[in-house]
């Protein structure tokens, strides 16, 4: 949109950060060979990595189908040195010759530690208005990351989509991090009674290398069980799993790629979901102009077309969904397929693409809750909330902090002076807008104190 500014195509596609037929057989054939010594490292990762939960579900989890919900993306890659995961402070930091320490901060909003233990976190080089360090969290911890999870059954968070980055699958360390995550996340789940579903992002992956999402998935399903527990998310019966990045303008890989990987989870017996472009039923803005994009949404059991950046203030979120939601949730009705809609409470790239600061205002939580609404109105019962814990860019919804010092406050978005749980808050009567148990309001809830501990 030539009136926007310009911002990534998804929110976490930094490649800076990293290190470094159609059925199954036919893609795992064509899976790039590694080198020997990096064929064993990932062998042990998985050996090590990839297990069955030892939890089991307190209660009972309705985990079919997603009408009704409110789920979350859930990053999970913040890394800090210490951690063991061997990243340093991977998500937190970018490098950056020209800095002292050559790397510079990489993120938009600090999060609220308070409640995490000591040996949860990390102290960073940025000083609080005590002169002590502030401190951040590394996803790397199953105790944070259950703690987010527990968050989400507090506030009435339905559950997430846990991110696996398809470029991060041939290197050691980065997948052995990403599943450790994934570990966590199931477990926090299965404890809380919550439910997930793993999200496979494409971003970054070069031509003739989509294979790697079929041969890890294999994996995923084999050896950790995955989508066989009490809180996988199923569709129609099956497991789902989400593929994000198909359709858009920018990639390097093709339709015909993506068309062969998603027939090879539906012919290991997955629901798919489809991560596509705004523009992906019209074939403009940011999407290819290419009928095949609609022949593989077609392929799929559910579609979520992102739209982070997409529209800025509230009047363009309903007119987004007036003039787009609604013509795709009739597109997908005719063809059975579930359409889930995407919002986001607001962004900011500043410190990590030298953008502007709160480019896209929260509003106090009214810029969230009007997507919302717009959705509902729309005729969506059910939201994918981008994102849970995303502070590179400002679209976090958990617990963060207004920024302790004058100085800190020109590089940093804050709360506004709202609770730190203000949009966990907000998201669970988000989802209770969705079922209907609270009237329609173009007003959002008012703020209210923290809950206890």
């Amino acid at each position: 949109m030539t009136s926007m500014p310009r911002l990534p195509t998804q929110e976490r596609c930094g490649r800076f950060l990293l290190l470094a037929g159609a059925g199954m057989a036919f893609v795992l054939a064509r899976v790039a060979m590694v080198g020997a010594a990096d064929a064993a490292a990932l062998d042990q990762v998985r050996r090590e990595f990839m297990i069955p939960s030892a939890v089991v579900a307190s209660s009972p989890i309705d985990r079919d189908g997603l009408e009704g919900r409110v789920l979350c993306g859930y990053q999970g890659w913040f890394a800090a040195k210490g951690d063991g995961a061997e990243l340093g402070w991977n998500h937190w930091r970018v490098p950056d010759r020209d800095a002292p320490q050559g790397s510079r901060i990489a993120v938009d909003m600090l999060p609220d530690v308070s409640e995490l233990s000591a040996e949860e976190r990390f102290a960073s080089d940025l000083v609080g208005a005590d002169g002590r360090p502030i401190e951040v969290f590394s996803s790397y911890h199953p105790a944070t990351v259950n703690r987010h999870f527990q968050w989400m059954q507090e506030y009435g968070i339905d559950g997430a989509f846990i991110q696996r980055f398809a470029v991060n699958l041939r290197h050691p360390k980065l997948l052995a991090k990403s599943t450790k995550v994934l570990q966590s996340c199931r477990d926090g789940a299965l404890r809380h009674g919550r439910v997930y579903a793993v999200m496979y992002d494409l971003s970054g992956m070069e031509a003739g290398t989509l294979s790697t999402v079929a041969e890890d998935w294999r994996h995923l399903r084999d050896r950790m069980k995955i989508g066989d527990d009490a809180a996988a998310i199923h569709v129609a019966g099956k497991p789902l799993v989400a593929v994000w990045g198909v359709g858009f303008k920018d990639r390097d890989y093709s339709l015909e790629e993506c068309r062969a990987v998603i027939a090879a989870l539906k012919a290991d017996g997955c629901a798919v979901m489809c991560g596509v472009p705004t523009g992906w039923r019209t074939l403009d803005r940011d999407a290819v102009r290419d009928p095949l994009l609609h022949e593989i949404v077609g392929m799929c059991d559910v579609v979520s077309p992102w739209t982070v950046g997409r529209y800025q203030t509230p009047e363009e979120v309903l007119r987004h969904a007036e003039r787009d939601w609604a013509a795709d949730i009739a597109w997908c009705g005719e063809r059975g397929i579930t359409f889930l809609p995407v919002a986001f409470p607001g962004f900011s790239w500043h410190n990590l693409n030298r953008g502007q600061l709160d480019q896209i205002p929260r509003l106090g939580g009214r810029f969230l809750w009007l997507q919302a609404v717009g959705a509902r109105q729309a005729g969506a019962n059910s939201l994918y909330i981008a994102m849970f814990d995303e502070v590179d860019e400002a679209t976090a919804i958990f617990k963060c902090i207004d920024p302790p010092t004058p100085e800190l406050a020109l590089r940093f978005v804050g709360m506004e002076g709202l609770p730190s749980d203000h949009y966990l808050r907000l998201t669970g009567e988000i989802g209770r807008l969705l079922r209907g148990e609270r009237p329609v309001s173009d007003e959002p809830p008012a703020p209210m104190a923290v809950r206890p501990n």
